[in-house]
């Protein structure tokens, strides 16, 4: 990683930290796939990251402060957890996973959550970023007497699954 940004420029900052495809995917597992330990976001990556990439993208997430990653005995697995930084990502990921289903051929199992996340807009980003921030964070989620966001984004894309049989 640089000393320094290459110039003030608030766009060049987030890119500097997010502008490869790898962090962005391992951002988007941990966040709309709960994937937190390294096995799982190496096997279950449809994009197959190779794990010198994904060890390397793990470092610098923490590093750069959208990671931490608990200090795991030896033998035990290491749990990686999204910090408020990771977590305010949420908006820029929905907004990349709309431009992507318009613009880009993706499979309609996978583009259903982005649809979904786009139509609900910034109430279901508000409720999911809730939901992270009492995993990742311990910080308690508002009770809304309905189905959580990840449990709506389930429950859509198990619809729109059936309806592409």
């Amino acid at each position: 990683m640089a000393e320094g940004p290459r110039s003030g420029c608030p766009i060049n900052a987030a890119v500097e930290v997010l502008g490869d495809r790898w962090t962005l995917l391992i951002l988007r597992d941990m966040v709309f796939g709960d994937r937190r330990h390294f096995r799982q976001l190496q096997s279950q990556s449809a994009e197959g990251i190779a794990s010198n990439i994904l060890a390397d993208r793990l470092r610098t997430l923490v590093e750069t402060g959208l990671l931490t990653r608990d200090d795991a005995g030896r033998g035990q697995r290491a749990t990686y957890t999204l910090t408020e930084a990771a977590i305010q990502l949420v908006p820029v990921l929905v907004h990349l996973g709309a431009w992507g289903a318009r613009n880009r051929p993706t499979s309609p199992e996978l583009r259903a959550g982005a649809e979904l996340m786009e139509a609900e807009g910034p109430e279901l980003w508000n409720d999911l970023m809730a939901e992270l921030r009492e995993r990742h964070l311990g910080v308690p989620r508002p009770d809304t007497g309905g189905p959580t966001a990840t449990e709506r984004l389930a429950a859509y894309a198990e619809a729109i699954t059936r309806s592409s049989r």
